[in-house]
């Protein structure tokens, strides 16, 4: 009797385990996620100032769909116009940090985008910045692309 349900627990913690590895997935390095910004992000907002973006387009692994369009993804500001040494203000630049997957957030690691239009004038081109302070508004469209595989 007691060796029957040893077995039974055992068989149902296997079936378990087989079915969550079966619900793993794994999203490979390279992978381009494309976004929409929810809020207001500007060149002047300070470094490390988060922001809300969600999936403009489904990520697919092989044919599979593993993040619907409309996920929520959260990035950070990595440079700004406020972030500059020595005077001189540095190339802004946004990061993803992670996607909501099943109710939980899931970190990953993205190039910087670097949104906003050419420089004005040849000193800002050495300089890596936009003339002016740049605005991007709710539902601006950007690409990041994953620099390390993710797994949930």
């Amino acid at each position: 009797m007691i060796r029957g349900k040893f077995i039974a627990i055992i068989a149902v913690t296997c079936a378990c385990s087989a079915v969550s590895s079966l619900n793993a997935a794994t999203i490979p390095a390279g992978t381009t996620l494309a976004v929409q910004t929810v809020g207001s992000i500007t060149s002047s907002d300070p470094v490390g100032r988060t922001f809300e973006a969600k999936l403009d387009q489904d990520v697919a692994v092989k044919g599979n769909v593993l993040l619907k369009a409309g996920t929520k993804a959260l990035g950070r500001i990595k440079s700004s116009s406020r972030a500059g040494t020595g005077g001189r203000p540095e190339p802004f630049s946004l990061e993803l940090t992670s996607i909501s997957v099943n109710g939980s957030n899931v970190a990953v690691k993205t190039n910087s985008a670097e949104p906003g239009s050419r420089p004005g004038t040849a000193r800002q081109a050495r300089h890596g910045v936009t003339a002016g302070k740049l605005q991007i508004t709710p539902g601006t469209k950007m690409q990041f692309q994953l620099t390390q595989a993710v797994s949930f």
